[in-house]
């Protein structure tokens, strides 16, 4: 089966080092990270820019997968990800990366599930739940990296 192409949805600030574990995992083509400095030219262009930025990004893509940390829930554009990802009919999934390890910070506490803030409907109006993964904490890594395949599909066929 080929590679699912995905958009990784997450607080920048707090999670970076952990998603970067992850994209390295290499089991999915993922939309290629923007540096913090491109990152900072965009926030220049105010909420539009980032707007735009996101719908480029998540283009072409099959599922977006809410990476979940401490704080994600609270983010305002990890929010506008979700609603545009279920809008668009696109898989969506969460995963908790709480106990993935930050080389400056080690591991955080585990975050809300995002989902809960927003109703899902299929078609013909039945409530959907959004599955939202929570490795095992004895080898993160590799529950995610044995795992992450299954769930896309799993999030894809959820929203279909």
């Amino acid at each position: 089966m080929a590679k699912r192409q995905v958009f990784y949805s997450f607080h920048y600030d707090n999670d970076v080092f952990r998603v970067q574990q992850i994209r390295n995992i290499g089991a999915l083509e993922d939309n290629k990270p923007v540096s913090a400095n491109d990152w900072e030219k965009v926030k220049k262009g105010g909420d539009k820019a980032i707007e735009n930025w996101i719908d480029d990004n998540m283009k072409y893509r099959s599922c977006v997968i809410v990476l979940i940390g401490e704080k994600t829930a609270q983010r305002p554009w990890v929010k506008y990800e979700i609603k545009k990802a279920w809008r668009d009919g696109k898989g969506l999934l969460g995963v908790h990366i709480n106990n993935l390890k930050d080389p400056r910070t080690g591991t955080c506490s585990k975050g809300n599930n995002p989902f809960t803030q927003f109703t899902f409907k299929d078609k013909n109006g039945n409530l959907k739940t959004i599955p939202c993964k929570t490795p095992s904490s004895l080898d993160v890594y590799n529950a995610i990296k044995n795992n992450m395949e299954d769930w896309v599909e799993e999030a894809i066929e959820n929203n279909s």
